[in-house]
């Protein structure tokens, strides 16, 4: 089987996984160039990991072998990456988040799906193995009809992190908790579950961090069949905790609690299901976890191409996370509805139903 030809661009701290998990897939992908715009960069990387530096972006736009590009750079710079990579006939996996806004995330997609481009999101939590049991779990109704659906975020990030120019601002990150560290769990539960009808939102950044974008946020959510939700996120948890996702149905419960997945059924039957994947990032190092999701999802996106298909995180299915989000932070305490391609949502005046008559 012909390797496909990848090129890195952006070698800041994100593209650690990816090194790792690309070295893994060595039989099946080929990393012709890397490139960053830092000299000093380019040289860490080239020493760090051994693949091809590029001194220009355009060596590799305009070499023919480049099938696809992994562009890991701040969000504000993805419109225009995947400007010029539609313009080369490349495929893309991006960096979650999409962009800094709804917006800007749509016209990113709407440009690459009309270049006739693959583009995939880096949301790794998808792909490892006890979220894709979880997932298996849903498809054969074993939960019965959804009842509740919650997400939390405890991470613990110190100021340092937000120290470095830029972070957790809204013109280079878009803003803070949730499009940075939440937006994979959010995105896997909505994976699972759909997006919800209706959000109340609260967003606020704590006296425990200076910076521009929000380190804490509650919603509370209802979907169209009548469940009901609830989101947490914060970078103030100290010392951090995995991500976690729990689901109850009218025939049982499961709990993501990291890479580990609990259930419970109503007819005495459980599912326990361990994975390999190792660390979270939930603490002070963003990074303290294995590349083994992100090789599931490269993997992915490697077929995704070869076979024609979408990959499994698309950037049109992401645009779904990028609302929830937005929905939260315009909510202010007001319930939204959510909507793709609406920023904010529309406000619900009559969310709430009327009381049933007692008696």
């Amino acid at each position: 089987m012909a390797k496909l030809g990848v090129a890195i661009i952006g070698l800041g701290m994100a593209s650690l996984p990816h090194a790792r998990a690309l070295a893994a897939l060595r039989d099946r992908i080929e990393v012709l160039h890397a490139f960053s715009p830092s000299p000093e960069r380019r040289a860490t990387f080239a020493q760090a990991h051994g693949f091809p530096i590029a001194e220009t972006i355009e060596t590799i736009w305009n070499d023919p072998r480049v099938a696809a590009v992994l562009i890991l750079t701040p969000p504000n710079t993805h419109l225009d990456l995947v400007r010029s990579a539609a313009a080369a006939g490349k495929h893309i996996l991006l960096e979650k988040p999409i962009e800094v806004s709804t917006p800007r995330a749509e016209r990113l997609v709407a440009l690459a799906e009309e270049a006739g481009i693959r583009v995939g999101i880096v949301l790794q939590n998808r792909f490892r193995p006890a979220a894709s049991a979880l997932r298996e779990l849903m498809q054969e109704g074993r939960l019965g009809p959804l009842i509740h659906a919650s997400a939390r975020t405890s991470y613990w990030r110190p100021q340092s992190y937000y120290d470095e120019p830029g972070r957790g601002s809204l013109a280079r990150d878009g803003g803070g908790v949730l499009l940075t560290q939440a937006i994979h769990n959010l995105d896997l539960m909505l994976s699972l579950t759909g997006a919800p009808e209706t959000v109340t939102g609260f967003a606020t950044t704590s006296p425990v961090h200076q910076m521009e974008g929000e380190d804490m946020a509650v919603a509370s959510l209802r979907f169209t069949n009548g469940a009901l939700g609830s989101i947490s996120a914060t970078t103030c948890a100290f010392p951090g905790q995995p991500d976690i996702i729990e689901l109850i149905g009218e025939r049982g419960r499961a709990v993501l609690d990291g890479t580990v997945l609990t259930a419970r059924f109503h007819d005495g039957t459980s599912l326990d299901v361990a994975g390999e994947d190792a660390g979270s990032g939930a603490g002070a190092d963003p990074m303290g976890f294995s590349s083994q999701a992100h090789q599931a999802l490269i993997l992915d996106f490697v077929e995704a191409i070869t076979s024609g298909r979408q990959p499994a995180a698309s950037g049109r299915d992401v645009l779904a996370v990028h609302a929830l989000i937005d929905a939260i932070l315009h909510s202010r305490g007001q319930a939204v509805r959510v909507r793709t391609g609406a920023p904010g949502g529309a406000p619900v005046a009559d969310y709430f139903e009327p009381p049933q008559a007692s008696g």
